[in-house]
C-alpha cells in the first residue's frame, strides 16, 4: 500500500498565468518569504532556465503588486514572535534566516524590533506564558536553562534569572555545558 499522494496522471507544468494563480493561493493560505515561494514554484516549471524564466517574472509581478515583500514579512514575523511568544532575538534571527530572508533585512529588522527591549524582562515575560516555574533541583534548573536558550535568550540573562531565583553556584556551574549542547543541535 502506497502512502502519499501519488496518482496514476502526471500533472503538467504550469505556464506563467497558472504559476501566478499557484502563487497568490499560495500566499493567501500563508505568509512566505520569496525564497519559500520560488522553493515551491519550483516543484510547478518545467525544470532549467525556462523554468527560472517563469518564476522569475511572476516573482517580479508578485512583488510590482504588493503581495510578496520580504522586508514586511520579517517585520511581521518578528513582530509576532516577539508581542505573542516572547521570543529572544536570537531565535527569531535564526528562523528567518532559514526562511531565507537576506541577512541585512534580518539585521535591519532586528533592531528595529528588539533594539530598546529589556532582554530579561522579556525572558521573564516568556517563563511566564510557558508557566515555567522557579527550578527545585539540578535536572529542573537545566531543563529552564535548555528552554530559554532555545527561546533565543543569551546566557548572561539567564544566568541572571537563576541567580536572582536562588539556584546554587554548584548547580550554577554544573549548567555551563547545557549551552554550550543546544547550540550545537
Amino acid at each position: 500500500m502506497a502512502f502519499g499522494r501519488k496518482s496514476g496522471k502526471v500533472r503538467a507544468f504550469l505556464d506563467e498565468a497558472g504559476l501566478h494563480e499557484y502563487a497568490v493561493r499560495s500566499l493567501g493560505r500563508a505568509m512566505r518569504t520569496e525564497a519559500e515561494l520560488r522553493r515551491l514554484m519550483a516543484a510547478r516549471v518545467e525544470p532549467g532556465e525556462r523554468g527560472e524564466t517563469v518564476i522569475s517574472a511572476v516573482l517580479a509581478r508578485l512583488k510590482k503588486n504588493g503581495y510578496l515583500n520580504d522586508a514586511a514579512f520579517a517585520e511581521t514575523y518578528a513582530r509576532l514572535r516577539h508581542e505573542n511568544e516572547k521570543l529572544g532575538q536570537r531565535n527569531v534571527r535564526q528562523k528567518l534566516q532559514q526562511k531565507g530572508v537576506a541577512s541585512h533585512i534580518v539585521n535591519e529588522t532586528l533592531e528595529a524590533r528588539y533594539g530598546g527591549t529589556d532582554e530579561e524582562a522579556l525572558a521573564r515575560q516568556h517563563l511566564e506564558r510557558k508557566r515555567i516555574r522557579k527550578p527545585e533541583n539540578e535536572k529542573e534548573a537545566a531543563r529552564v536553562m535548555r528552554r530559554l536558550v532555545t527561546a533565543g535568550f543569551s546566557t548572561g540573562v539567564i544566568y541572571k534569572i537563576l541567580r536572582q531565583w536562588d539556584v546554587p553556584d554548584e548547580t550554577l556551574a554544573a549548567l555551563e555545558n547545557v549551552g554550550d549542547e543546544t547550540h550545537e543541535e
